[in-house]
């Protein structure tokens, strides 16, 4: 499969990503698997708000704005599951700037704030997810939802790419537990993360879901990238 490297910091690049598999949604799409899917994440997102979201919610918003101006939350859209957009909720971790909806974030951003680098080095900005799962809009594990204006970009690189979008967003998925997250800023960055997207759509299993999971829990909680 031919890709094409585009990034407003590099220059176009034509190269190949060696994809072995014959690519198949049958597993995570029939309706036994969705069904099966949809029950993991409603009892894991039900379980998180329950006993987790009103007690650290509060803290952490009354930190984030005790920090900077403005909301706690951030609100962007996303594509979800058939290139559908919906609203992904996150903690901000930003000034309020005009950027927002634009650039990724880079290395030493001066636009993160100061709790929102802690935020960010443990994943808690993502948290608030867990409505956008209960709602149906995302599911605990899958490929992770990207700005608008970066799936275009990134859709320009390969005829393949929005395939990854044959399952709903996750929280976490196959390509952040083997560290394949935060910016893409060359070949190798896409070639890994649409790969591992491609391969979790390809092989999905309910116990691939649960593994990832705890994965993730423990390189959070003991800081393994």
């Amino acid at each position: 499969m031919n890709y094409r490297y585009y990034s407003e910091n590099y220059d176009a690049e034509i190269f190949e990503l060696k994809y072995e598999n014959v690519f198949s949604t049958r597993k995570i799409n029939n309706p036994r698997s969705r069904f099966t899917k949809r029950v993991f994440d409603v009892i894991l997102s039900l379980l998180m708000l329950i006993f987790i979201a009103p007690w650290f919610f509060l803290i952490v918003s009354i930190v984030i704005m005790i920090d900077s101006k403005g909301s706690p939350f951030f609100i962007q859209k996303r594509t979800g599951r058939d290139r559908k957009t919906f609203l992904c909720i996150k903690f901000r971790t930003m000034e309020i700037n005009k950027e927002a909806d634009r650039l990724q974030v880079q290395k030493d951003d001066k636009r993160i704030t100061r709790v929102g680098k802690y935020l960010r080095e443990f994943h808690i900005d993502e948290l608030p997810q867990i409505i956008n799962v209960l709602a149906g809009q995302m599911s605990i594990v899958g490929p992770r939802p990207h700005m608008l204006r970066h799936n275009v970009e990134f859709s320009w690189l390969s005829s393949d790419y929005h395939l990854r979008h044959q399952a709903k967003p996750g929280l976490t998925g196959l390509a952040q537990v083997r560290g394949y997250h935060g910016m893409i800023n060359n070949k190798e960055d896409y070639i890994n993360r649409l790969s591992s997207d491609l391969e979790y759509i390809n092989n999905w299993t309910l116990t691939m879901d649960v593994e990832i999971f705890f994965k993730t829990t423990f390189q959070i909680l003991f800081r393994i990238d």
